[in-house]
């Protein structure tokens, strides 16, 4: 009860006094054009987005603090703006607290002149359980609600690299996929669960992540719901033992059933690595299998780690794949991490990795 008198009175508060932040009034106006071609970025904070290029974005999902001024400066290029939706899947289970959280997303995206909302859960669900139907039912009741009071809103939806219960998130894809309007596809941290032996490798091989895809059309989820995720960053793997042949061995760190992963490593971002890279041991190494690239260095205590990444040339074949899959678009996380300095070296590797969203 107390919760339903606290949404009320939110929406009350809100409608009474949100003031448009924008200079132009219009900009305040949701964007309801669909583009043929969707370039989705995620958007952790700061002010870096005034560096993006802003030809290219299509929908821009804000995972840091509220900024009005990116709001008005997306819709001023005809850009959507999306909210983060997040909530524990267990909570949700219950009819009134899903409502309650629906409301409560659709009021904020109201008060803030939001576009839409990007559920992002990522969370454990075993198939046929409370959790799986109430998953489920989280999207299509969601998408229903912001498509009613926000028309040409866009509901996208998270999903795992792979539809094969990947870290053990057994959803209903095809559900989902008929319920929302996109279909995130994360196609990184494909090393979350290690099965073999405990070794640093890509973090998003070629193969694996194209074969992904051929999955989730086998499932006739429509290639037009689906929008291929791409890492920016990459893993930096301590080696315990680095072979004769590179093979880089790490610490055994299990996650959700897999013995190893990619915990073992810590993320880093790409103007990190082009830096790491001018002062490794290797420079830049690419492995034809998995057609990424890697480097090696020593760290002050004389350690070896090995650092796997995405760049141009691994992302110039997915890029292309997009296109002759028929798929809806491409994006990546996140769109903060390259290096938007004036130095001439970072603006043109700048430049390359977001010309790479569009292919070779």
């Amino acid at each position: 009860m107390f919760r339903c008198l606290l949404v009320l009175w939110s929406i009350i508060l809100v409608r009474g006094t949100t003031v448009c932040p924008c200079e132009r009034p219009e900009l305040c106006q949701q964007v309801r054009d669909e583009r043929d071609f969707e370039v989705f970025v995620f958007d952790v904070g700061g002010k870096t987005w005034k560096s993006y290029n802003w030809s290219m974005v299509t929908t821009v999902a804000t995972f840091g603090k509220y900024d009005a001024e990116l709001m008005c400066h997306a819709h001023s290029k005809g850009a959507r703006v999306v909210l983060k939706g997040d909530v524990p899947i267990s909570y949700i289970v219950d009819q009134e607290n899903r409502t309650a959280w629906i409301t409560e997303k659709v009021t904020l995206a109201k008060s803030q002149f939001m576009d839409g909302i990007n559920i992002d859960l990522e969370q454990a669900v075993e198939e046929g359980s409370p959790e799986y139907y109430a998953l489920t039912d989280l999207v299509k009741e969601t998408t229903e609600a912001f498509h009613r009071e926000i028309p040409g809103s866009q509901v996208s939806f998270d999903v795992a690299w792979s539809p094969k219960c990947i870290d053990k998130r057994c959803y209903d894809y095809v559900a989902i996929a008929e319920s929302c309007d996109l279909l995130f596809v994360m196609s990184y941290d494909e090393q979350s669960q290690i099965m073999g032996d405990c070794i640093a490798m890509a973090n998003a091989p070629l193969s694996q992540t194209l074969n992904a895809y051929d999955q989730y059309l086998k499932m006739k989820i429509d290639p037009k719901k689906l929008v291929m995720g791409l890492p920016w960053y990459g893993y930096d793997y301590l080696c315990l033992n680095l072979s004769q042949e590179g093979t880089c061995f790490i610490a055994k760190v299990p996650f959700r059933g897999a013995p190893c992963s990619d915990a073992a490593g810590r993320q880093k971002t790409y103007k990190w690595i082009m830096k790491q890279v001018n002062v490794s041991m290797t420079g830049r190494l690419w492995d034809n299998e998995q057609q990424a690239p890697y480097f090696n260095y020593k760290d002050q205590k004389g350690q070896i780690h090995q650092v796997w990444y995405d760049d141009p040339q691994s992302i110039c074949p997915k890029a292309d794949s997009v296109k002759s899959k028929g798929l809806r678009g491409i994006g990546m996380w996140n769109g903060n991490i390259l290096d938007y300095s004036d130095e001439p070296v970072a603006r043109q590797q700048t430049a390359l990795m977001w010309n790479a969203l569009l292919g070779c």
